[in-house]
């Protein structure tokens, strides 16, 4: 189903299953798009409404011809997932949200407390401050600034066998122990990302300034009165290798209600390796909602 943003024309193409009381929308990360949650919604299924979109530059979203990348960070995210909320005439509602979604979610909230009741967060949390910036880390964050470069686009963009290559480093080492990507998914998402344009769309996330090593630099915890109010829920994954257990520990910075539960066993990829527990935090945010 899409549904254009009237400021700006960008399309969001969304998953709507209906059932139960409350609503929550459901966010994806990078590499990946709207069916990174196909684990969670029959979870969901029948207790609340479920709203699945897939994100600017992603999927099978689309935006006008010429967009500058700031169009594609947060804000220009957030301001399209809340004008999803109004337009379905939902809300307030639940966010759920990893990578991508997961900032995307908190720029909503701060955004328009207004409509968002709750949060279930995974990682990127902000918090990481110059550890960001330390070697082991930076070890990992390598693509964030490799994808500010032409270079990106000129060895990826359009190129089925490249883009695919590059989406199972990421799905195969940011993953769990126990995780094994499905080839079939894999296939599936080469053949979404190699679109010509459609790999450049996606990083342009990335050079709107919107991933975490430019955002942790640069962030700066907020007065108390100004922290977002939507009780939350951060899932934090023991084996996510871009962000340690122990940068949870200024969470509390930057939310006035938020909780921490730990994930054993999970990597970066939360919905997929984790979908029970995700389904029972947001089970738990739609239901505190309804008291």
């Amino acid at each position: 189903m899409p549904i254009t943003d009237p400021v700006d024309g960008f399309r969001l193409v969304y998953d709507d299953h209906p059932g139960g009381s409350g609503t929550v929308v459901l966010l994806h990360g990078w590499p990946g798009d709207r069916h990174d949650w196909r684990d969670v919604v029959p979870l969901l299924a029948g207790r609340c409404r479920v709203v699945v979109p897939d994100l600017r530059g992603f999927g099978e979203s689309e935006s006008e011809p010429g967009a500058e990348a700031v169009a594609f960070g947060g804000d220009g995210q957030a301001r399209s997932v809340l004008g999803l909320v109004e337009q379905l005439g939902v809300g307030p509602v639940v966010l759920a949200g990893y990578d991508v979604g997961s900032r995307t979610a908190r720029t909503a909230a701060s955004a328009r407390p207004d409509r968002v009741r709750g949060l279930v967060l995974a990682p990127p949390l902000p918090g990481a401050g110059e550890r960001v910036l330390e070697p082991s880390a930076q070890r990992e964050f390598w693509y964030q600034p490799f994808h500010q470069l032409p270079l990106a686009e000129r060895l990826l963009d359009g190129s089925r066998s490249a883009v695919r290559s590059y989406l199972e480093h990421f799905w195969t080492h940011w993953s769990g122990p126990d995780y094994v990507p499905d080839p079939a998914q894999l296939d599936r998402l080469a053949d979404a990302y190699a679109r010509p344009g459609a790999f450049t769309a996606s990083i342009n996330w990335y050079r709107a300034g919107a991933g975490t090593v430019a955002m942790a630099v640069q962030e700066k915890p907020p007065a108390p009165a100004d922290r977002i109010a939507a009780p939350t829920t951060v899932l934090w994954p023991e084996h996510d290798p871009l962000f340690p257990r122990a940068w949870s520990d200024r969470v509390d910075d930057w939310f006035a209600d938020a909780k921490v539960r730990p994930v054993d066993g999970a990597g970066h990829f939360t919905p997929l390796e984790a979908p029970e527990a995700f389904a029972a935090a947001v089970l738990e945010r739609v239901s505190a909602g309804r008291g």
